[in-house]
This record gives structure tokens, sequence and C-alpha cells, in this order.
């Protein structure tokens, strides 16, 4: 599945949440399943610069895709970025550079998040488009 397809499947199912403030219950509570970064892997080259929160990326290269994995000191910044990641997960750099679109947005969660918080989840985004930059052949 393409990346612009993952994008659109997450929205369609998160959507289907009509409160805004549920829908981000919702993607808190997923993100409570996902595996943590080991404190040896948390180191500042793999910090997102621009958050608030301390955030960490690593992006893995295996095959010809790209993977990712996100964890925050924050249980919301980190459910937020790991929404952000979500669809890039798994793609080809190709793909993950021509997708423009914007998660946070199209769920309609950006109007409940503050300024400040926007940008760094914009970091977020802007590294793994660096990293499959970095990747593209």
């Amino acid at each position: 599945m393409s990346v612009s397809e993952k994008h659109h499947n997450l929205c369609q199912r998160l959507a289907l949440i009509e409160d805004s403030q549920e829908r981000l219950a919702a993607v808190l509570e997923r993100s409570q399943k996902l595996p943590k970064i080991p404190e040896s892997e948390r180191t500042e080259a793999r910090r997102i610069q621009g958050c608030v929160s301390r955030v960490w990326l690593i992006g893995e290269w295996i095959g010809d895709q790209c993977h990712f994995r996100i964890d925050a000191d924050s249980a919301l910044v980190r459910a937020l970025a790991a929404l952000v990641c979500e669809p890039f997960h798994g793609g080809s750099p190709v793909e993950i550079l021509a997708h423009h679109g914007d998660i946070l947005a199209d769920l309609n969660l950006s109007a409940q998040l503050t300024p400040t918080r926007l940008q760094g989840l914009a970091s977020v985004r802007e590294a793994v488009r660096a990293f499959a930059a970095a990747h593209t052949r």
C-alpha cells in the first residue's frame, strides 16, 4: 500500500470518530501499543529539534523501504508524532517525498494544538522527509 493510500485509510478510520476530543483520545490509545525506544537509542543525534517535548526519531533503511520508530517523553506528543509518521512507515523514499498530506489537518486535530506543538510535529515530518531524501537513488 502506498504512503498516500495509508494516509487516506488512516484518515477514514479515525474520521469515523466524530468528536475531535474523542479522536485525539483514540490516537493516544493507539500509541500506547507501540514499543518504546530504549534509553540507549535516545541519543541527541536522533532527537528532533524544534519540539518542546523531547522526541526521538529513528529511521531505518530496510530493503527499499524507510521504516520509522518514534518516541517522546510526553504521551500526547508521542501519540501525535506516531500518527504523523504512520503513513510513511514502509514507504519508498520517492513516495515519502511526493506525499504532502497533513494528517493532523485532515483529521481536524491541528485546531486543538498550540502553534509550538504544531511546529514540533512539522519538524518530525521534515525529519522523515530528510531521511527519505538521504536514501533516494
